[in-house]
């Protein structure tokens, strides 16, 4: 059966990954608003550099982000001017590399969902004399729901699963940095292997569940 560690490392998980979802749909709605709209010569790099972290391996995402938060690193001297210490191998660094690393399994949903309502509805708004940000709150957030639905859960479920990222940023510090997947693979090394199945099936189960509530629940989601 799950241990106290195996208990604390799914709360932790868990914790991360609300924590990375919610700061994604804040910060992925506006990248996502600008690509789906934007005409720049500049979206296809934008758009590359969102969509990184699906094709990078996660050793490498990591290993370059342990370089900028590092104590020689723009971002380690930044943090470290204003107080805040270096992120690496701490809990404010998973979330910061968990930003990097799920973004694109939040924008691009939100992007796709954004292209699918066009220019119609908003310029009716606008005929009604709503305001961009009206138009926004008031027509593209309720069309777009099942875009953010989406997002969520993808970006949600994504962060749950990381490991590479987690291993290179948060090592492997109990009830601090140690998720999951880190957990299933200290059972491994440590050959208790009874212990990784119930974890591994707890993950398994986790996903299963996660799809299913996405493809029944967001069925327009879906067809996207």
């Amino acid at each position: 059966m799950l241990s106290d560690a195996d208990w604390n490392a799914i709360r932790l998980s868990i914790e991360l990954a609300g924590i990375t979802t919610l700061l994604l749909l804040v910060i992925g709605t506006p990248i996502a608003w600008w690509l789906a709209r934007t005409r720049s010569a500049w979206k296809g790099a934008v758009g590359a550099v969102v969509a990184l972290p699906i094709v990078l391996p996660p050793t490498v995402i990591g290993f370059y982000l342990l370089v900028l938060m590092g104590p020689e690193g723009p971002v380690g001297r930044l943090t470290q001017a204003l107080g805040i210490g270096v992120l690496p191998f701490s809990f404010a660094g998973l979330v910061v590399a968990s930003l990097f690393y799920s973004l694109p399994f939040v924008v691009q949903p939100l992007q796709n969902a954004f292209e699918t309502i066009g220019e119609r509805p908003l310029e009716a708004a606008a005929t009604l004399r709503a305001s961009p940000l009206d138009r926004f709150f008031s027509v593209v957030l309720p069309l777009a729901r099942p875009g953010y639905l989406t997002a969520g859960v993808l970006g949600f479920a994504h962060t749950v699963g990381e490991f590479g990222v987690v291993l290179m940023i948060g090592g492997n510090i109990p009830g601090e940095t140690r998720v999951v997947s880190v957990q299933i693979y200290d059972h491994v090394e440590a050959l208790e292997y009874a212990q990784a199945h119930w974890l591994a099936a707890a993950m398994l189960a986790f996903s299963f569940v996660v799809l299913l509530a996405l493809y029944t629940l967001n069925p327009g989601g879906r067809r996207k």
